[in-house]
């Protein structure tokens, strides 16, 4: 299973949101997994995982998720290879046993081109970085995900899912 991820907040509240598919090229999930989040950590920063880490860990924990990649909205390097992001992080707290790989959409301060990718007709490239799984592997999987624009269709779909907050199966369902 892969697991598209994202989180949301509402003040000190919020939604963590898991899309579960099987192929890459997938345009719909298999299933939806929602947790809500109480009590968010504040935002510090430089230390954004230590306020997403947690919502994703209770995402997986909450579901029984055991994925073999997850894919989040953000950096697993900060600089590609060394300075670790919440993708890092996330790799770390689960040993090392799950692929992750962040899809950026903004560049890191001395992010070089090299991991960059261009999706659809958009000049604006995703930044792509990863742990458990070669770089070159990882941008594949990312160009290789459904949809024509800049960003993947189960990737919109992930993000529009927090944005709603919508914590019910059935709704979300609608929504996609």
């Amino acid at each position: 299973m892969i697991l598209a991820v994202d989180v949301q907040y509402d003040n000190c509240n919020g939604a963590v949101a898991g899309l579960a598919f099987k192929n890459w090229a997938d345009a719909k999930p298999d299933n939806i997994y929602l947790s809500k989040i109480e009590n968010a950590a504040d935002y510090i920063p430089g230390q954004f995982y230590k306020r997403e880490l947690p919502c994703i860990l209770k995402l997986l924990s909450e579901h029984h998720l055991q994925p073999a990649c997850i894919v989040v909205d953000g950096y697993v390097f900060l600089d590609g290879s060394a300075k670790p992001g919440l993708g890092k992080h996330l790799y770390d707290a689960l040993h090392g046993n799950v692929k992750v790989i962040g899809v950026a959409k903004k560049p890191f301060a001395g992010i070089s081109e090299a991991y960059a990718i261009y999706r659809g007709r958009s000049n604006k490239p995703l930044y792509i970085t990863c742990a458990g799984e070669a770089l070159s592997a990882a941008k594949l999987s990312i160009l290789s995900m459904h949809g024509m624009d800049r960003m993947p269709t189960l990737l919109r779909k992930v993000d529009q899912l927090c944005r709603l907050n919508v914590l019910t199966y059935a709704e979300c369902m609608k929504k996609l």
